[in-house]
């Protein structure tokens, strides 16, 4: 992975993957001197940074969501989604947890969120038990169940289980129609 990623030029790695790409996103502005980037501007950032964690930031910003100061779980540490969404948050001061397969009692880990971002690849895995009042869900994930009754078979839905959970989340985003047409 790393020898594909490597083999792209930074400047043309519009997935934000190459190594220096991430370092940049890890490192930037936590050295005195450094230039001071305005991570409210994400097009003012001079790496790139890969596009659906750009884009659930984006999707806060223009919901009116306040990210300061929030407590944001991202469920999931994919170098794709994951770590740069919660990098991103960090730099916009939000409290940063990342929950992944080994975090024990991850559930309640979750419902300690003001702000959930499910990336992790498991169709309906959040619950609304996860979920505190009034939290605001942006769901990655992608997944295909089995649909018989469907022409195609299967249908396409989250990570969070949206119909049981919308009516705790003051916003969620759908699968499918939320981030993916987005980004």
């Amino acid at each position: 992975e790393n020898l594909v990623t490597s083999a792209v030029h930074p400047d043309k790695d519009v997935d934000g993957l190459h190594p220096l790409n991430c370092a940049k996103l890890v490192t930037a502005q936590t050295h005195g001197g450094s230039v001071k980037m305005n991570w409210k501007d994400l097009k003012s950032i001079p790496f790139h940074i890969a596009c659906t964690p750009q884009g659930c930031i984006e999707l806060l910003d223009r919901s009116g969501v306040e990210i300061e100061g929030k407590r944001a779980v991202i469920i999931g540490r994919s170098n794709l989604v994951g770590m740069p969404v919660s990098l991103l948050l960090n730099h916009r001061n939000a409290t940063i947890t990342i929950v992944h397969s080994r975090t024990l009692s991850a559930s309640s880990v979750v419902q300690s969120a003001d702000i959930v971002i499910a990336a992790v690849g498991r169709a309906k895995m959040v619950k609304p038990t996860w979920l505190k009042e009034g939290a605001v869900v942006i769901d990655v994930g992608i997944n295909s169940v089995d649909a018989p009754d469907t022409k195609k078979g299967y249908r396409l839905v989250g990570d969070v289980d949206f119909e049981e959970c919308e009516g705790k989340c003051e916003k969620i985003t759908p699968v499918p129609g939320g981030v993916g047409p987005m980004t």
